[in-house]
C-alpha cells in the first residue's frame, strides 16, 4: 500500500485541548500506510503580511509550515470554535498556506475539518467558515467529511477521547476518506 501523510492543524493552542486530544486520537488510530504529521508551531508564526512574504525574509515557522504541506498529501484541520467561528490562529496558517495564490502549498490537495467545541453544534459554524477559507486558498475541500462533536466539557471530562469508541470509529473514517481522496500523482 501507498504511504500517505496527512498534515493536520489544530486549531487550539491549550495543551489541554479537546481537539489536540482528538488530533493524539486520530494519530494513535491509522490505518495502515498512513501518516499523521501534527504541525506544532502554529502559535510562532506571525500575522501573515504579504511584506514579509518574501525570499530572504519569510519568517522561519511560516516557511516550516509551508514545506511541511508540500510534504503532505492531505491536511486535517482539527478546531475549537471561538467566538462563533475559526480560531485566528488556524486563519493565519491558511492565510500562510495560500500564498503565492493559486500555487499555495496546499493547492490541489484533499483537505477535511473536524472538531469539537463546547456547545450543542459541535463547532459546525468554525468547521464550515474553515473549509471556506481552505477551499479559497487551493484546497479541495471534501465538504461530506465531518465530525462536529458537541458537548466536549462534558462529554470528555473524565474521558479521553481515545477512550470513546464512538469518537475512534468516526475519527477513523475520517482519516480513511482523506486517505481515499489523494490522486496516485500526488503520492
Amino acid at each position: 500500500m501507498s504511504s500517505f501523510k496527512i498534515l493536520t492543524l489544530v486549531g487550539s493552542l491549550r495543551q489541554g485541548s479537546i481537539n489536540l486530544k482528538l488530533a493524539e486520537t486520530a494519530g494513535l488510530n491509522l490505518p495502515d500506510g498512513v501518516e499523521l504529521i501534527r504541525f506544532e508551531q502554529l502559535a510562532d508564526i506571525p500575522f501573515y503580511n504579504e511584506d514579509t512574504d518574501t525570499i530572504g525574509s519569510l519568517p522561519p515557522a511560516a516557511a516550516a509550515l509551508r514545506q511541511a504541506a508540500e510534504r503532505a498529501d492531505a491536511v486535517l484541520v482539527i478546531s475549537p470554535e471561538y467566538n462563533g467561528t475559526i480560531p485566528a490562529v488556524l486563519k493565519n496558517a491558511i492565510d500562510w498556506l495560500s500564498r503565492p495564490f493559486g500555487a499555495g502549498a496546499i493547492s490541489g490537495k484533499p483537505a477535511a475539518v473536524i472538531g469539537s467545541a463546547f456547545g450543542q453544534y459541535g463547532g459546525v459554524w468554525a468547521h464550515d467558515d474553515a473549509r471556506r477559507s481552505l477551499g479559497v486558498a487551493g484546497a479541495r475541500v471534501l465538504d461530506d467529511v465531518k465530525l462536529s462533536i458537541a458537548g466536549s466539557l462534558v462529554r470528555f471530562a473524565e474521558l479521553h477521547p481515545k477512550d470513546d469508541q464512538e469518537v475512534v470509529d468516526q475519527l477513523l473514517t475520517v482519516v480513511r476518506s482523506l486517505a481515499g481522496a489523494v490522486q496516485p500523482s500526488q503520492v
